[in-house]
């Protein structure tokens, strides 16, 4: 709050829920002067940031615009220089195809080259075979994986959840926001069987083998050297049809090999990490559950853990106020609401326009009726794009319907993913038409 030219940020998204980063964005787009920003939020990058440093290397390398610019501008300087690591190479065309396929609106700036985006990216397929990857989860795991039944968290004299009946199931890729608060860890406790609820029951599938990521790196065996903190879970494994040794595996995860001899315990807290969520995914559970798994991460490692979730067979629940992965990895998003789970079929923007009928946060109020509008503006303008992008995935369905008369199956799953697509465009239609409604009232 204090009058400054200059503001210098280390990593001020951290532990910050959803709604709070996205205050902070609007906040730092509206004040007067100028700021530097490290951070590993590549949603609030490319919201605030109108230029990005890259060190690397011992340099500082400058590039105009924010994540999504960054993105294509390495690209580019590795197609250029023919750069020797050809899957980093990989990695950055695939993210460079989420980025201008999956949320176009990111990468809409002018400054970005969107001939040379789209040159770089006509041959790369989607991230993942959602189908396909249902399909196998659930020869993995069966039909039952968790069902919580009437089921009520109480912490102290605080009720987290009261009378929640939830069915996660096999293949199921959903993302949790919330508050900070509201009992996002508690239900991933609940799911992993490590929480009893207060009331009601919690079934776990007999072929169930959860992973869970918690937030804190406290499981980690300091007594161990790196490489010897990996094998001890397994010694190779395969990944994407590709078997990988351990020290692969954790070169894969940013350790080269002056790491991987290092001690557990002289890691620092991004290496804790990124060795914790490689040891949680050797053990090669069914379910993930991952709680702020951005957490000390840089945008290379995100981008590799990416990369593993998008072919990883199982069903995975993420805990995260980190819009990028939450929209990346996840097909369906839920949020906790005065102790029930809604579903969000329009995704993250839903959740504030629900928020916003709800009533405007403490913060949003002291902005003031003007900072309202603009984000109310700016929230329409999301829910018609989401509405549009909806559109076209129904014209695609009904193509592949087409195409697919004959096979029993295939027509089965495509109806049942175009019925998800027709309730997700009626519910983002109605969340932009109480939006519209109010800002009409407002007037």
């Amino acid at each position: 709050m204090r009058p400054a030219d200059l503001l210098v940020l280390d990593e001020p998204t951290n532990h910050l829920d959803v709604e709070g980063v996205t205050w902070l964005a609007d906040h730092l787009r509206a004040r007067a002067g100028a700021f530097l920003v490290v951070t590993h939020d590549r949603w609030f990058l490319d919201e605030v940031c109108e230029r990005t440093w890259e060190v690397a290397d011992g340099t500082v390398n400058p590039f105009e615009g924010g994540y999504a610019a960054y993105v294509l501008a390495r690209a580019e300087r590795a197609r250029q220089f023919e750069a020797a690591d050809a899957r980093r190479r990989n990695l950055l065309r695939k993210e460079l195809a989420w980025l201008r396929r999956g949320a176009p609106a990111r990468t809409s700036k002018p400054r970005f080259r969107i001939e040379a985006a789209e040159a770089l990216i006509a041959d790369v397929p989607p991230p993942r075979a959602q189908l396909e990857l249902r399909a196998l989860a659930q020869r993995r795991l069966g039909r039952s994986v968790v069902d919580l039944q009437d089921v009520t968290v109480r912490v102290g004299d605080r009720t987290l959840f009261d009378g929640l009946t939830w069915h996660l199931g096999a293949g199921d890729r959903i993302g949790v926001i919330g508050v900070n608060g509201s009992g996002k860890t508690h239900l991933l406790r609940l799911l992993a069987g490590t929480l009893a609820p207060t009331r009601g029951s919690v079934r776990i599938g007999q072929t169930v083998r959860a992973g869970y990521l918690s937030q804190d790196v406290a499981e980690l065996p300091d007594g161990l050297r790196t490489l010897e903190a990996v094998r001890e879970v397994r010694a190779s494994a395969d990944v994407g049809g590709v078997e990988l040794s351990a020290s692969q595996l954790a070169e894969r995860f940013g350790f080269g090999n002056d790491r991987q001899w290092t001690p557990v315990a002289d890691l620092s807290g991004g290496e804790r990490r990124r060795l914790q969520l490689l040891r949680l995914l050797l053990a090669q559970p069914n379910v993930l559950l991952l709680d702020e798994p951005t957490n000390d991460l840089d945008t290379d490692t995100l981008a590799a853990l990416e990369d593993l979730l998008d072919s990883w067979i199982g069903t995975l629940v993420v805990v995260s106020h980190d819009r990028y992965l939450v929209e990346r990895v996840c097909d369906s998003t839920v949020a906790i609401l005065d102790g029930r789970l809604a579903a969000l079929p329009g995704g993250i923007d839903e959740y504030f326009a629900r928020r916003a009928a709800q009533g405007p946060p403490e913060p949003a109020q002291r902005r003031g009726r003007q900072g309202d509008t603009r984000a109310e503006r700016k929230e329409l303008a999301r829910l018609e794009r989401r509405i549009a992008q909806l559109q076209q995935r129904e014209g695609t369905l009904h193509e592949r319907l087409a195409e697919a008369a004959t096979d029993y199956e295939a027509v089965t799953a495509l109806e049942a993913e175009l019925r998800r697509a027709v309730a997700d465009r009626g519910a983002a239609e109605e969340a932009w038409l109480v939006l519209a409604d109010r800002m009409d009232r407002q007037r």
